[in-house]
């Protein structure tokens, strides 16, 4: 049994699959409490679903394209199975953690889009980094940048772990960082890395749920 918060379609508003239809499937539940964490709601509010029910349900929106989110859904055990199952009913399947939960069951045909906690998050302490060995090249590294702090954080554990040849996304807070700031710094570090919005925030209200 999994327990949900919602299962929904909209735009895609972030990762290297920005601005494509996807159905979003948010799992109840996360260990960690991030200081400008969007989805508080997503805390305890949901009910109890099998994998089936969830399958179904994702599949009668009409898209192939499905994320995995929360929270973090991989706190809960049944999203693994779950992720699986999607996969084998022909969905292209993305994974947003936080590493905070180790990803080596997760069926590696699945995106993982892994969210480095920056130290503006709070959370900082809680990435597994044993997670990094455990990436594939479909894989894609989101680190939340709330100021040059966070940055220049980022930027160092890039150099440390060597990770110049992933897939790496900079996201500035909404609503903390102006995305122009955090733009001038990756043109002052040339750094090759995807800048990139929240973009369903600006299509509708940032508070609005199920878009």
């Amino acid at each position: 049994m999994l327990k949900v918060n919602e299962i929904y379609k909209s735009i895609q508003g972030e990762s290297s699959f920005v601005g494509l239809p996807c159905v979003f499937i948010r799992l109840t539940g996360c260990p960690l409490r991030c200081v400008w964490c969007d989805t508080a709601y997503a805390f305890e509010e949901g009910k109890e679903m099998t994998v089936s029910e969830v399958v179904q349900s994702a599949k009668s929106l009409g898209l192939s394209l499905v994320e995995l989110t929360g929270g973090e859904p991989l706190s809960q055990k049944d999203a693994f199975p779950l992720v699986k199952s999607l996969l084998g009913h022909g969905c292209q399947v993305l994974v947003e953690t936080s590493g905070a939960v180790l990803v080596t069951e997760l069926d590696p045909r699945a995106v993982k889009i892994m969210d480095i906690k920056c130290p503006g998050s709070g959370m900082m302490e809680t990435m597994l980094w044993e997670n990094l060995n455990h990436l594939t090249g479909q894989d894609e590294l989101k680190f939340v940048i709330k100021d040059k702090n966070d940055f220049d954080w980022s930027c160092s554990i890039i150099e440390k772990h060597r990770l110049q040849d992933r897939k790496i996304l900079f996201s500035p807070v909404f609503g903390e960082l102006e995305p122009k700031l955090l733009s001038s710094w990756i043109l002052e570090k040339n750094i090759a890395v995807r800048m990139q919005l929240q973009i369903h925030k600006y299509i509708w209200d940032p508070d609005a749920r199920g878009v």
